[in-house]
């Protein structure tokens, strides 16, 4: 392909992303760019050309040790929920804007060791951006066939242009705000957009060479296993290769948390921590795509040209050998795509580090309290740009300079060995609260001095020297000090070998010296926010330790040199309208120093903020036994208040309670006067029937007929019998609701007591030609009161009776058994019960709204009585819902 056509389509490429990345940052409230899928993707830097192409260069050479890069990170996804997000939590209540404000934060804004980390981060980051500059330079030359071709300028350099594309775009995106912990939308939807096209493009030529160029993965399998060394492909090679696995395992968990481009996009650009729960199990998934074809691809590719050709581009050579140039193209773009999303990332994350922890602390502060905030802004992003092209140039210089001695596998575990020596003071540091700055600091530089030695530099000896003689025989020829057998270790892979040695000594180092040197008292302050961070969240402004005097104007003068004055006046009217405190306050407190300092973080860093602050506040030491005894007082405070909480709690549950049954009093109370007034009435007709018969019967002579006396003398006794059941009815409900009445329970049979209340009742079904049938005939036996199961029975047949038509009435009496209780049912085809009334005609004098306007005898006290019966007997009552014809009503009494 013409090399005008190639760069021609990289612009074009370009164009897209610069639309896409301007397009989010002008839509950034939209769930398009704001979703689990997007910071998902966004992830998948981790893939950047070493995945694209050095894992197949690996897979081709040495087998399967291309997984253990892959590996760790799988499993460190599960545990973010435990640790990334306690991260998350803490650099957003700090406003963190980088790995170097993180870990300076927790040792007490340590400015030396935000510089040391941002140097560490530089010589671990600047290999890896010029192992994609490589991965650019050769595949271009692949895809140009300019492969003979050298240049003797940098101008003649198709890279360098490249790298300056690249310096263009991230500083375009990533300079554009003052405050680095504000996300980068538009920077992140172009990062998310390129992980699907990288994939979706690897994939394809994937599929392409093992189902079309061969014929699938068994054709594959089967013609490279008749090679030679094919076994070694497959297997790992002892104890040895067992001890390298668990190394690089160990040193991609670390890397996939301490690299900046991770730290950038799992961090700082995480708008909700609930997409990690998204993440925990799309990324790994995503890894496993991007790796499904590695090992064919590499088969295929040591198939077809042996040991011709640079393994780590099979991807592209597979495709242009037939011819494909198109297809070739799409597999270059998606290297590009991986490239350009890990430069511009890890560049806009160095570069902020490199701004707010080395050249602004160190040089620009004077300079920045003197000027203007509009001046002071337009510093700050100078500053930046500068430092992105002078990450970028300073990558490209050492791609020029070692890119022929090492492969991108190579370059890039010397990058995670390198980053790896933040791991102590990292995590140790988020779950250890003694772990001091002095530790921190020495377990780095002890920790890089061994990486140095031990990998660094013999290459760059051999690199310039043209021999090997420092690895052959190491320092001053003693054999304990070669750099890759150090004190006799030789059964190492280089890589694995430094991990081992640097790791050991920086945890040995950072745990000495944090058990043998007391941190300040700013240190242990910040170092109990990290570790307890849970309970500090509602607290973390006056959970500072501080002891000092301090004004109100001289913190907003500097906040007024960095925010301008309109921001630095409303960030104070928030914080006195959040503390309640008075608007003219002048005397500030530790709460306001802290918040002060949050303010400027995100623009100058978390050293630089405590050095400007610390300038206009006249500070106090305060002694480890103060710190300690006011740490306390805050935990007693968040421990007091947790307990006032669950007392208010408890104190809210209990008035609640106290209205219900204040309710349920006032509603009993009224129930007890309608009873009264029910049973008054109740009352009062039979006695003014008796009455008035009675007195007719006095008043009128002797030659009244005999047949109007004896209706009297009868109307007299069917009052006086309904007067006595009401008065039965009502001793009987109010015995059973006080609990006063005894069961005389005993082991009879239900189905006698069955037929003896309907031989009872017969004679007053007979005087209105309704039907009583007994439809289960089978003796069985329990234990039961029968009087008052007998009452329960003429009750429910009595109803029945009176609500049944003449002439054309059936009551059936049925029972069955259950697993632990009896049920009975009296079924009738009277009239039915209304749907409305099911649920309250067990209650005492209830009167239906639909009944006959000639109200049926009775005392409604009946179904009451039935139901406290049955409720004693430990049964349960009911009317059927649903029947059609007449109305069901049904009991149950437990066997036991």
């Amino acid at each position: 392909m013409n090399n005008y056509t190639l760069v021609f389509i990289i612009i074009i490429y370009l164009a897209v992303l610069f639309f896409i990345a301007f397009l989010a940052e002008k839509k950034g409230q939209s769930k398009w760019v704001n979703n689990p899928y997007v910071y998902t993707l966004s992830l998948a830097v981790y893939c950047s050309a070493w995945t694209y192409y050095g894992s197949i260069g690996i897979a081709a050479n040495t087998g399967i040790d291309f997984l253990p890069i892959y590996l760790g990170p799988v499993i460190a996804a599960p545990l973010w929920i435990l640790i990334l997000r306690k991260i998350i939590r803490i650099s957003k209540q700090h406003k963190i804007s980088s790995i170097a404000d993180f870990i300076s934060l927790r040792y007490g804004n340590n400015r030396f060791l935000g510089a040391l980390v941002t140097l560490i981060c530089f010589l671990g980051t600047v290999p890896y951006i010029s192992l994609q500059l490589k991965a650019v330079s050769e595949t271009f030359e692949i895809m140009t066939d300019e492969t003979s071709y050298i240049s003797t300028s940098i101008l003649d350099d198709t890279t360098f242009y490249v790298a300056l594309i690249l310096a263009i775009f991230a500083t375009f995106f990533g300079t554009q705000k003052t405050d680095a912990s504000e996300k980068h939308k538009g920077i992140i939807a172009s990062v998310a957009f390129e992980s699907v096209l990288k994939l979706v493009f690897f994939l394809i030529i994937g599929s392409y060479i093992t189902f079309y160029l061969f014929d699938g993965t068994t054709d594959i399998y089967c013609q490279i296993s008749k090679t030679e060394n094919f076994k070694q492909l497959i297997t790992l090679n002892g104890v040895e290769d067992g001890f390298n696995w668990v190394f690089m395992i160990s040193l991609s968990f670390m890397a996939i948390f301490l690299l900046p481009r991770q730290f950038q996009v799992s961090v700082l650009e995480n708008n909700r921590e609930k997409h990690l729960k998204k993440a925990i199990w799309l990324f790994p998934l995503y890894l496993l795509l991007f790796n499904i074809f590695v090992v064919f691809i590499a088969w295929a590719g040591k198939l077809t040209f042996g040991n011709s050709v640079n393994a780590e581009y099979y991807t592209l050579l597979l495709p242009l050998e037939q011819n494909h140039s198109f297809l070739a193209t799409l597999v270059f773009l998606g290297g590009f795509s991986a490239v350009i999303s890990m430069v511009i990332v890890s560049t806009l994350a160095l570069s902020t580090m490199v701004s707010n922890n080395l050249i602004i602390p160190y040089g620009f502060l004077d300079k920045f309290i003197q000027n203007q905030p509009e001046r002071n802004e337009k510093y700050i992003k100078n500053i930046r740009r500068i430092s992105i092209f002078t990450i970028i140039i300073t990558a490209y210089f050492f791609y020029i300079s070692f890119s022929k001695e090492l492969s991108l596998y190579s370059i890039g575990l010397i990058s995670f060995v390198i980053i790896a020596q933040l791991a102590p003071a990292f995590f140790i540091g988020l779950f250890w609260n003694r772990g001091s700055s002095k530790a921190a600091i020495t377990g780095v530089i002890v920790g890089f001095s061994i990486v140095f030695y031990t990998l660094i530099l013999p290459f760059t000896l051999q690199a310039y020297t043209g021999t090997d003689d420092f690895i052959q025989y190491g320092l001053n020829g003693i054999p304990a000090l070669k750099p890759y057998a150090l004190f006799g270790i030789d059964f190492l892979s280089p890589p694995s070998h430094a991990f081992f040695w640097s790791m050991s000594f920086n945890i040995l180092c950072y745990l000495v010296f944090s058990l043998t040197s007391k941190g300040n008292y700013r240190e242990r302050n910040y170092a109990e926010m990290y570790v307890d961070s849970k309970n500090f969240t509602k607290l973390q402004d006056s959970a500072l330790v501080w002891k000092g005097e301090a004004y109100v104007a001289d913190i907003k003068n500097v906040l007024i040199r960095f925010l301008g004055e309109k921001k630095a006046q409303r960030a104070l009217n928030i914080f006195f309208t959040k503390y309640k405190l008075p608007q003219d306050t002048q005397l500030a407190d530790a709460r306001l120093i802290n918040f002060s300092e949050k303010l400027l973080t995100g623009n100058i860093g978390s050293a630089s903020a405590k050095i400007l602050i610390s300038s206009v506040v006249k500070e106090e030491q305060i002694s480890l036994v103060e710190v300690l005894k006011i740490l306390e007082e805050s935990k007693e405070h968040v421990v007091n208040n947790k307990m006032l909480l669950e007392k208010s709690n408890e104190l809210s549950k209990l008035s609640s309670k106290l209205k219900d049954v204040n309710k349920e009093l006032i509603s009993k109370d009224k129930q007890k006067d309608e009873f009264l007034d029910t049973v008054a009435h109740e009352l009062k007709t039979p006695i003014t029937g008796i009455r008035a018969a009675t007195e007719l019967l006095m008043d009128e002579d002797d030659d009244m007929p005999k047949e109007v006396k004896r209706q009297f003398l009868k109307n007299i006794l069917q009052d006086s019998d309904r007067l006595g059941r009401l008065i039965h009815n009502i001793l009987d409900f109010e015995k059973l609701e006080t609990g006063r009445l005894n069961l005389d329970v005993q082991y009879q049979d239900i189905q006698k007591t069955i037929t003896k209340v309907i031989t009872s009742l017969a004679h007053i079904a007979s005087k209105k030609d309704i039907k009583l049938v007994n439809k289960n005939p089978h003796t069985f036996k329990l234990y039961y009161d029968e009087d008052r199961i007998m009452q329960v029975l003429t009750n429910l047949l009595s109803n029945a009776i009176k609500f049944c038509e003449a002439n054309k009435g059936v009551i059936t009496v049925d029972y069955k058994l259950g697993n632990e209780y009896i049920k009975v049912s009296v079924t009738d085809n009277g009239k039915g019960i209304p749907e409305e009334d099911h649920d309250y005609i067990f209650d005492k004098f209830y009167q239906s709204k639909h009944q006959n306007t000639i109200k049926p005898q009775g005392s409604g006290l009946g179904l009451a009585i039935t139901k406290q019966i049955i409720e004693k007997h430990q049964g349960k009552i009911w009317a059927k819902k649903g029947v059609k014809n007449g109305a069901t009503l049904v009991f149950t009494l437990p066997f036991k």
